[in-house]
């Protein structure tokens, strides 16, 4: 690859446009720069710089934002823009600044550098969720500068910890500070709004649900002993025999709403046949989807992945307990039929322990913000479609959830169609076309004029 330019955003680089164009680049490679990296025990560097980058943007415009922590470093920024229609409910506009770790040994670039390369921002948080991010507060500034007022009331939240379930971010907003959202009855944030081409139109998903999360702890315990006995009831054969069967289970197929949904509409731009009792027609939709046939497949069913063993310390000792982590996500409406099953397959001597758990949420798509959030993107890509689609992973939706807020996923970018967008989640080489950045913003500005 070229060699990069860490200048992502510079004035050289911007094309002509609206003041949020000109910057959001800028302010994405500048987050980046920020290491947020969370690795789910707090022994990361927390959030507070990137909340510090935050309010010194809010604030340059004359905004008063609220910074605070739930535990030192995990700091959370909230600030309320008045609406023209004070009569409406509010709309919540949030993001998180936290990342997942990266291996810098395994990059293209450095990964914390924000570095653009042939018109494309490379980086940690490049898509998860720092373009979102920049984009939001790209178009804010802009407004603000502008004395324009959004539609309605919109409480701009930029959150800690979604990386780990939002302990010490959204959730413990909602817990600790629900008067921030008073009068919010829908949210706007991440993993939805992105392009993809179906039968040779593009389509935008448009995130409407997500399935629950249970990262649940196995404990098997047994007799402990010397390794050169004869030992029927060691923990670490009854461990490992669960979570084979828990991770060869094939959980069965079932179509929420939201899935249904989406698979008539791509049946309508392919010609494919949708019949909901045939799977195989239903793998081949969802195929239809190209790269994001990961995350839609995945929600056909709910999964349990195991992710983590530990037992023992010395090879000739046969351990008393043992214990393995496993990643569970559930269908909306699935959460006790799944738990039940998962009863079934742990067998004797092993039992649960929760480690964390969310709901699986899912919002309706027939709805004035859902006619907005479309015309506003159509308003930039005439012709294209918006279809609905559950998330397999989750957002801070979750936990806005709890107050009754309704979440959506809703990033907007327009996308190469070679650009394998689901693989950057999390993945090495995370990149954004500064191009979809930018038309990200003006679908935004569009939509918190009319929403």
């Amino acid at each position: 690859m070229p060699d990069p330019v860490p200048t992502a955003g510079d004035a050289a680089t911007i094309a002509s446009g609206t003041p949020a164009e000109a910057e959001v680049a800028r302010i994405c490679a500048e987050l980046i720069r920020i290491d947020t990296s969370n690795y789910g025990d707090s022994s990361g560097p927390g959030e507070r710089l990137a909340a510090e980058y935050v309010v010194g943007l809010l604030e340059e415009v004359g905004l008063e934002p609220e910074l605070f922590e739930s535990t030192p470093g995990r700091a959370n920024v909230v600030v309320r823009l008045e609406g023209r229609d004070q009569d409406r409910p509010a709309l919540v506009l949030h993001g998180h600044t936290d990342v997942v770790p990266a291996q810098a040994a395994d990059w293209s670039v450095d990964p914390f550098a924000g570095v653009e390369v042939d018109g494309v921002l490379w980086g940690r948080g490049a898509v998860d969720m720092k373009d979102m991010d920049a984009m939001v507060l790209a178009v804010v500034r802009q407004m603000v500068r502008e004395g324009r007022r959004p539609a309605r009331d919109v409480v701009l939240a930029m959150f800690a910890d979604e990386e780990a379930g939002g302990v010490h971010g959204a959730r413990w907003a909602v817990d600790n500070r629900p008067e921030l959202f008073a009068g919010a009855t829908e949210a706007i944030s991440e993993v939805g709004g992105f392009s993809v081409e179906v039968g040779g139109h593009r389509a935008y998903l448009l995130q409407t649900a997500e399935k629950g999360l249970a990262w649940l702890q196995l404990v098997a315990e047994g007799r402990a002993g010397h390794g050169s006995q004869v030992n029927p009831d060691n923990a670490v054969t009854h461990l490992a025999a669960a979570v084979a069967r828990i991770g060869a289970y094939r959980w069965p197929y079932q179509l929420t709403p939201t899935v249904r949904r989406l698979l008539e509409g791509v049946a309508d731009l392919t010609g494919l046949p949708f019949d909901p009792e045939d799977e195989r027609a239903v793998d081949a939709l969802v195929d239809a989807l190209g790269p994001a046939s990961r995350f839609v497949g995945a929600t056909l069913r709910s999964t349990t992945n195991p992710t983590q063993l530990a037992s023992g310390y010395k090879a000739n000792v046969i351990p008393g307990s043992a214990r393995a982590t496993v990643d569970g996500r559930f269908l909306p409406a699935h959460e006790a039929e799944f738990d039940a099953t998962l009863q079934q397959l742990l067998g004797e001597h092993v039992r649960i322990e929760s480690q964390h758990r969310d709901i699986g949420p899912e919002a309706p798509f027939d709805t004035d913000l859902v006619g907005a959030m479309t015309a506003a993107v159509q308003a930039e890509d005439p012709g294209a479609v918006v279809l609905p689609y559950m998330l397999s992973a989750g957002t801070d939706n979750k936990s806005l959830a709890r107050l009754g807020i309704h979440g959506y996923g809703f990033a907007p970018l327009r996308l190469p169609a070679d650009l394998d967008f689901p693989a950057m989640f999390h993945g090495v080489d995370e990149r954004v076309p500064v191009d979809a950045l930018r038309f990200g913003t003006r679908v935004l500005d569009r939509l918190l004029q009319t929403c």
